[in-house]
């Protein structure tokens, strides 16, 4: 049986003030259009709702847009000093060998010399070895496809942290 009413914590965003809720939006994704998209759809009935309403924003993302998402995001491996969900959906890495977290630097810096932009994928459950084989498999794609993938690792990323957001009471 689901309940038709709506999550305390998903009740608690769609009332929050526009720039508080603005600013939920841009700590979960740093892309502005996004957040944006997803201001001006409020209220949402239920998470999965939300959860559509980023897939779509997502999809809709320019170039620019996912540049300015993905600046959000630290390096594999060196999650952000003092951000609490940085280091936990990068946890896969905080036990890696000297040698496995020297070669995820070493990917990380030659993906950003290729593509231009931090090596991204959703971490979440992931191993250090799961992330790094993830780099070398990808590091050889045309920029096309793998800006394809970065938009669908995004995805994933923010409907967890949507997730936290809405399941917070």
């Amino acid at each position: 049986m689901t309940s038709t009413s709506t999550p305390p914590g998903l009740a608690r965003f769609n009332t929050l003030e526009e720039h508080a809720a603005f600013t939920a939006l841009h700590e979960a994704c740093a892309s502005t259009a996004w957040a944006k998209r997803l201001l001006a759809a409020r209220p949402y009935a239920t998470p999965e709702d939300l959860y559509a309403a980023s897939d779509a924003a997502m999809a809709e993302l320019t170039v620019t847009d996912l540049e300015e998402a993905m600046a959000g995001h630290p390096p594999i491996g060196r999650p952000k000093t003092g951000d609490p969900t940085s280091a936990r959906e990068q946890r896969g890495m905080s036990g890696a060998s000297d040698e496995l977290k020297a070669e995820m630097l070493e990917l990380n810096l030659a993906y950003q010399e290729r593509f231009g932009h931090v090596f991204l994928i959703c971490a979440t459950g992931r191993t250090g070895e799961q992330m790094r084989d993830a780099v070398r498999e990808r590091i050889g794609n045309p920029p096309e496809r793998e800006r394809e993938i970065v938009r669908t690792e995004l995805g994933k990323i923010n409907r967890i942290r949507l997730a936290r957001l809405v399941e917070e009471d």
